[in-house]
């Protein structure tokens, strides 16, 4: 049985990895508890020390707005988007590792309505953006060195809360919240991509490292591109949730520090699509 190391295995997507690849793995999960990931020394360190197969690296900052606004929090997200996702990358490259890796679609500029293949140019309109395509950078730059690695991009997280307390609600979680409270939500009717369900991902991320396929980066996310307000629409639908009125309204509505890509569609050429979102959404009310 290959030995697997899952970085930020608390985290939302950590925890669905770890379920669903502990059956066919010797899966040892680390946690913010069980290792400094900003420690690049001990990072390197640990990972010598069990010499895992394949590394999977779930942990990252994501505070969209707070790292537009707070140059220390900026260069926090550098540290853990880029840094330590390149000491990381050394790590497996020393131990011959296999690492996959996460991005977002906040690399790209958001500008072109028909979506973004995996090779296209990354412009990130944000400091959120920009520390994750330095992270890239990180991998592809050891590429030449023999790095085995795996980077997917995704976007628009929902399913299961994590074990981690600091783990983040979903856009449905908040918005199943807040109807319950208030009979009239306004919700953005842009920022077109796509919504990805994390038991989905965790799935097939298993399927690619699985597969033999070329390395490399790959696009994974759910079917079916759509705003916040058409997804906020579809959820109080399946839910059977009628009382509530959703109301779009532009960005502006809601001023917020960092700006957000208009269109950041995943357009994945590699794989086979997944389902509809809407799909897994019912799968998510359900369970």
């Amino acid at each position: 049985m290959q030995k697997l190391l899952i970085l930020g295995a608390k985290g939302n997507l950590g925890t669905e990895l770890t379920k669903f690849l502990s059956t066919d793995y010797e899966t040892i999960a680390w946690d913010k508890e069980d290792v400094d990931v900003l420690d690049k020394g001990l990072i390197s360190k640990k990972i010598q020390s069990i010499k895992p197969a394949i590394i999977i690296n779930t942990a990252s900052y994501n505070a969209v707005d707070k790292c537009e606004e707070d140059v220390n929090e900026f260069l926090l997200a550098k540290r853990l988007n880029a840094e330590a996702a390149g000491a990381i990358a050394k790590a497996a490259l020393k131990n011959k590792s296999l690492i996959v890796h996460y991005s977002s679609d906040y690399v790209f500029p958001g500008n072109d309505p028909e979506g973004y293949q995996e090779d296209a140019k990354p412009k990130p309109l944000n400091n959120y953006g920009i520390s994750k395509f330095k992270g890239e950078q990180e991998l592809v730059k050891l590429t030449g060195k023999g790095l085995k690695w795996y980077l997917i991009r995704t976007s628009k997280l929902f399913g299961p809360k994590g074990l981690s307390e600091a783990a983040k609600p979903s856009f449905f979680d908040i918005m199943l919240k807040l109807g319950r409270e208030k009979e009239e939500l306004k919700v953005v009717d842009e920022e077109v991509s796509c919504f990805t369900y994390t038991v989905d991902l965790a799935l097939e991320t298993k399927k690619l490292v699985e597969s033999g396929k070329g390395y490399g980066i790959y696009h994974i996310a759910n079917s079916g591109p759509s705003t916040w307000y058409q997804a906020a629409k579809e959820l109080f639908s399946i839910a059977g949730n009628a009382t509530v009125r959703i109301v779009p309204v532009a960005s502006e509505e809601f001023p917020r520090p960092a700006k957000r890509p208009k269109y950041s569609i995943l357009l994945n050429t590699k794989l086979e699509p997944m389902r509809d979102y809407r799909e897994a959404l019912k799968d998510y009310l359900n369970n």
